[in-house]
């Protein structure tokens, strides 16, 4: 069996939507008799208990596209730490616990310090924002998470005047996450975003998705959604985070600096080197549909980025 490295593999060496629908129908029988082995289904261990939805408001932003099926959202998945095949994380997930889930707060802030996922919950009035989510290989999906916006979160550590820059690190344990013990990506992943887009409105701290928390393989307990960049920008199941002055060296940056560029916006305008950004394929259709630039919030957040060459700043 041929493992790749991080030098030779890259997002597009995954299955392809339609091989994997095939597949999927044989494997979902075996995947249901897992889940009822291992004590539950594809959701997180907390899963049983749903998010109190009593609080839980429609929030700003939100499309009015069709959502893609909770079966797609929950089993059509990148998150390499549980391996490369886009149905690896809904098979090895379940091994991850989330039940006494930390976060590390460090950096240019007043206020660091470990904090408990209830630490980070409780003052906040969760929201559901139905977004579109574009990934760098061309497929879409539209998801209604369930979070808060990032820029509350932070405002609570009270960052210093040098915190220009937000760092974010993924948990980093080879046992819950078997994908970490393949060579893909210099481990823990890591992401990052400038001050400003950190504290932007679209930015969310997702905790749920389709009304109950998060699945394991969609980031649980706590993940990033940055709805106007690529999808590898929204880390998942994030046990850190660093205000820092200087610009963080994301992991698929690090990995291959020539395909993935620190701001990773939607453009249809700038082509990956081996492929087209111009059209995308959303989950559930057979045709193709046109990139929008900024993955349709250009109203948004294009100023953010007024002045900035966006091809020399991919």
């Amino acid at each position: 069996m041929l493992i790749k490295t991080a030098t030779d593999l890259n997002e597009s060496d995954v299955t392809p939507f339609d091989i994997y629908q095939q597949r999927r129908r044989f494997l979902q029988s075996g995947i249901a008799i897992a889940g009822a082995a291992i004590g539950g289904s594809l959701l997180s261990p907390a899963a049983s208990a749903s998010l109190p939805l009593g609080q839980v408001k429609p929030g700003p932003f939100s499309t009015d596209e069709e959502k893609t099926p909770f079966e797609d959202v929950s089993s059509y998945n990148n998150f390499y730490e549980f391996g490369v095949d886009k149905s690896d994380p809904a098979r090895n997930a379940h091994k991850l616990q989330t039940d006494s889930w930390s976060v590390t707060v460090a950096g240019e802030v007043a206020k660091p310090g470990s904090y408990t996922l209830e630490d980070i919950l409780k003052p906040h009035a969760l929201a559901e924002r139905i977004y579109r989510l574009r990934c760098v290989e061309g497929w879409s999906m539209v998801i209604p998470w369930i979070g808060f916006p990032l820029a509350d979160l932070i405002k609570r550590f009270e960052p210093t005047s040098k915190a220009k820059f937000v760092e974010f690190e993924t948990l980093y344990d080879k046992k819950q996450m078997p994908g970490q013990r393949r060579h893909v990506l210099d481990w823990p992943y890591r992401e990052g975003l400038r001050m400003d887009e950190a504290m932007h409105p679209l930015t969310l701290i997702a905790v749920g998705l389709y009304g109950n928390v998060l699945p394991n393989q969609n980031g649980a307990p706590v993940r990033l959604v940055v709805p106007w960049k690529y999808g590898f920008k929204s880390i998942k199941s994030i046990v850190k985070i660093r205000l820092r002055e200087t610009q963080p060296t994301s992991s698929w940056t690090k990995s291959a600096p020539q395909e993935y560029g620190f701001y990773s916006n939607v453009n249809p305008n700038v082509s990956h080197p081996r492929w087209s950004q111009k059209r995308e394929r959303r989950i559930g259709e057979l045709r193709k549909r046109k990139t929008l630039m900024f993955n349709g919030y250009q109203e948004q957040v294009a100023s953010l980025y007024t002045g900035m060459d966006l091809k020399k700043y991919f």
